[in-house]
This record gives C-alpha cells, sequence and structure tokens, in this order.
C-alpha cells in the first residue's frame, strides 16, 4: 500500500491527466504559441477568463485571444528602438540572443505591464532566433506578465519572513479595498495584486513592490514600500490613484532605510580593524 503522500501524488497526476485529456486539442497548440484552432467561441471564452485549467499548468499556457495572439501587428516605438540598439550593443554580434531578457523588459514597459506573444515574435526577429527561444525565457521568469496588469501592478512578498510579519493580511486587505481576486485588474485598468517570492529586505517586513506602468516605458517605476501595516498599504494605494508619488522605502516613522527604530544601538564610531589582519599592508 502506498504512503499517504504518494497517494496524494497520485491523485494530483490523475486529475492533471485528465484535465489535459478534456482539453488536448486547445493545449497541443498552446504549447507550440501558435494560434489555436479554438475558434470564435474560443475567443470568447478566452477573453472573459472562462477557461478553467490546473493552477500548475496555468504559467506556461497561451491561448490565443482579440488582444494576444501572433497574427497581431507589434513593433517597439522610435524611442525604444534606440534603446533596443544600445542594449544590443553591449554583446557580442553573433550573441544577439543575450539581449533577450532586457528586449523582454523594455516591451512589457512599453506594452502597458505585459507581453503579449506577438511582442516576443518581434524581439525573436531582432534577435535572430526561432521564437520558442524567447518564449521560453518569458514562461520561465515569472515578472514576464503575459497577461493584462494594472497600471499599478502590486506585489506582495510571500517568503516567510514577510509571512510571519504579516503579509497574509497586507494582501488581503489589498484584494478587499480592491474588489479583486489575486492576478485580477480593477474595472478602472488602475490596480491588479500579485504574489513575489524573496525581494531582498527581510529586516524591513512585511513589505510590497509597486510596479508603475502609467508613465510607459518613459516613466516607468519599480519601487519597494517596507515596514506595512494594513492600514499604511490602503494609504499607499489611495496616493498612487489619486496620482501621487508615496514616499518609497520604510513606512516605519522612527526607521531610516533598514536601521533600528530610535537610532543604532551599536557602531556609534569607527569599527576596530581586525587584529589578526595588517589592513594597511593589502
Amino acid at each position: 500500500m502506498l504512503p499517504p503522500a504518494a497517494r496524494l501524488a497520485a491523485r494530483r497526476l490523475l486529475g492533471l491527466a485528465s484535465a489535459s485529456a478534456s482539453a488536448s486539442i486547445s493545449e497541443a497548440a498552446a504549447r507550440r504559441l501558435a494560434p489555436s484552432p479554438i475558434g470564435a467561441a474560443g475567443y470568447a471564452a478566452a477573453s472573459r477568463g472562462s477557461i478553467s485549467r490546473p493552477f500548475s499548468t496555468a504559467l506556461n499556457y497561451h491561448l490565443d485571444s482579440p488582444d494576444n495572439n501572433p497574427n497581431m501587428k507589434w513593433e517597439f516605438t522610435e524611442a525604444n528602438m534606440k534603446k533596443v540598439n544600445e542594449i544590443l550593443s553591449h554583446y557580442p554580434s553573433n550573441y544577439k540572443q543575450s539581449g533577450i531578457i532586457p528586449l523582454l523588459d523594455l516591451a512589457q514597459q512599453q506594452h502597458g505591464g505585459w507581453v503579449p506573444v506577438a511582442a516576443m515574435d518581434a524581439i525573436a526577429k531582432i534577435v535572430e532566433v526561432a521564437p520558442i527561444r524567447v518564449y521560453e525565457v518569458a514562461t520561465f521568469y515569472t515578472m514576464f506578465n503575459r497577461t493584462k496588469v494594472g497600471k499599478y501592478h502590486l506585489l506582495v512578498c510571500g517568503t516567510t519572513p514577510c509571512m510571519i510579519r504579516g503579509s497574509r493580511e497586507i494582501e488581503e486587505t489589498l484584494l478587499q479595498h480592491l474588489g479583486v481576486k489575486r492576478n485580477e485588474v480593477t474595472s478602472d485598468g488602475l490596480f491588479s495584486v500579485g504574489e513575489m517570492e524573496c525581494m531582498g529586505c527581510c529586516v524591513n517586513a512585511p513589505m510590497i513592490a509597486v510596479a508603475d506602468y502609467s508613465k510607459g516605458s518613459e516613466g516607468y517605476s519599480y519601487n519597494y514600500y517596507e515596514d506595512l501595516t494594513t492600514e499604511r498599504v490602503v494609504e499607499i494605494v489611495e496616493m498612487l490613484r489619486r496620482g501621487e508619488t508615496p514616499p518609497r522605502g520604510t513606512q516605519h516613522p522612527e526607521r531610516k532605510n533598514c536601521g533600528p527604530a530610535g537610532g543604532n544601538t551599536t557602531l556609534h564610531g569607527e569599527p576596530k580593524p581586525p587584529p589578526c589582519r595588517d589592513l594597511d599592508a593589502c
């Protein structure tokens, strides 16, 4: 008899296999990121978000929709093409594909916070690789959004230190205040809420990052807001709604950057050098 963990894994695999079998035609097309034969009814369902599939596989799927399909015309703006050329100048001419990540990032900024498949195809032509080489990068890195996000994309840190310090309450407050679920966009198109793993500022947990796509690629910004409370995160959202710029970094009134509240209690002077090493001789 299988142990409980193995039985649970087997049930999940059976569930995935069942879901896969029921949508095999559209999934086969999705794996190629090519036009899918789902027809007009499928387009309508995709645009309404009524097509469901297991969450673990959803991240790597593409279903054609009216605003995201390979037949769309997409190109970098004239200003961004100058940035494209500057990015590619950093790499040897026979290694243009090394610029795929910064080009995807630039495309995402230009396109309002997400990268349609037509933009991936355009990048593939620029760096002279098969489109799949761009698709595999865009689907691997979760910071590339492949569906619409809000002009202000709010990312809640979900790693353990932030979770212990209340990140789940921060996320729940955001979702309730904005009236959306995770990864949904508000009806006015201003906000969306997602989760992001460790942002590298655990000492100031909990925290969120705000990707601001409201001003296009020229005015794009990406800022951290730390030491949050449920009340303060709502205030930040309302400031953004009014077009204001909240002060980034720690929101604790008694802290400066990552320093302790009330000021330093140690390191008031120049630290002593290690006695086992003559630093002046280095």
